[in-house]
C-alpha cells in the first residue's frame, strides 16, 4: 500500500502467517487430511488460516465481533462438512470465498440492527508499543474506513491474503479486470487521502 503501512499487520491477526507461503499442493494435502478426518488437520488449518480469515472478515464487516463469528462459522463448516472438501480444487480460494460470503451475510444481519460505524474499526494495528507506529496504524485505519467496501476488500485480498487479481475476481465473483480496477482505485484514493492529510 504505502511505506507507512506496509509493515503494519491486520488488526487481530498474527504477522508472518503461513497462509501466503503454502503452495497449492500443500493446501490440497491439508484439505485431503481434513476430508480423511485426521484430527490434527483442523488444528493445522486453524493455525495457518484463522488470522487471514479474520482479517478479511474484519475488513469486510468493520466489526471484530462479526469477524470472530465468521471465523467460527467457517471452521464449524469445515469440521462438519469435511466430505465435501475432497472436491475443492483451490482450498485457499475456497476458504476466502466462503469467508467473504459469511462476512457479507454478517453485514446484512447487522444492518438490520444498530452497529458501530466502520470508521471506528482498527483495520491495522501497530506491533509493540511504538507510539509512532500506533499513530500510523490509527491513521491508516481511518483512511481505509473511507474506502468503499469493494475497494477495501480488494486491497486486503491482494496485500494481506496474497491473491492475484484473477483470484480476487474468483473470490468476490467479478471479472479479473474489475478486481484489478477496484484495487487500483482504492490505492489511488488512499494516496490522495494521505496527501490531503499531510
Amino acid at each position: 500500500m504505502d511505506a507507512m503501512t506496509d509493515d503494519l499487520p491486520v488488526a487481530g491477526s498474527k504477522s508472518g502467517s503461513e497462509f501466503n507461503r503454502l503452495g497449492a499442493g500443500e493446501w490440497r494435502a491439508l484439505f485431503s487430511s481434513l476430508a480423511a478426518g485426521t484430527p490434527q488437520a483442523l488444528a493445522r488449518l486453524y493455525d495457518v488460516a484463522a488470522s487471514r480469515i479474520f482479517g478479511l472478515a474484519l475488513w469486510r464487516t468493520g466489526s471484530p465481533e462479526d469477524a470472530g463469528d465468521v471465523v467460527q462459522e467457517l471452521f464449524v463448516r469445515v469440521a462438519t462438512q469435511r466430505n465435501r472438501l475432497r472436491r475443492v480444487r483451490d482450498p485457499k480460494a475456497w476458504l476466502l470465498t466462503v469467508a467473504r460470503r459469511l462476512a457479507v451475510d454478517a453485514v446484512r444481519r447487522r444492518n438490520r440492527h444498530a452497529a458501530e460505524p466502520v470508521e471506528e474499526c482498527p483495520f491495522l494495528e501497530a506491533p509493540g508499543g511504538d507510539a509512532a507506529r500506533i499513530l500510523d496504524a490509527q491513521r491508516a485505519s481511518a483512511l481505509l474506513a473511507r474506502l468503499p467496501e469493494a475497494q477495501r476488500e480488494a486491497i486486503y485480498l491482494h496485500h494481506h491474503a496474497g491473491c492475484t487479481f484473477a483470484a480476487i475476481g474468483d473470490i468476490v465473483g467479478v471479472p479479473t479486470f474489475t478486481a484489478a480496477s477496484r484495487y487500483r482505485l482504492g490505492i489511488a484514493k488512499l494516496r490522495r487521502l494521505m496527501e490531503w492529510k499531510k
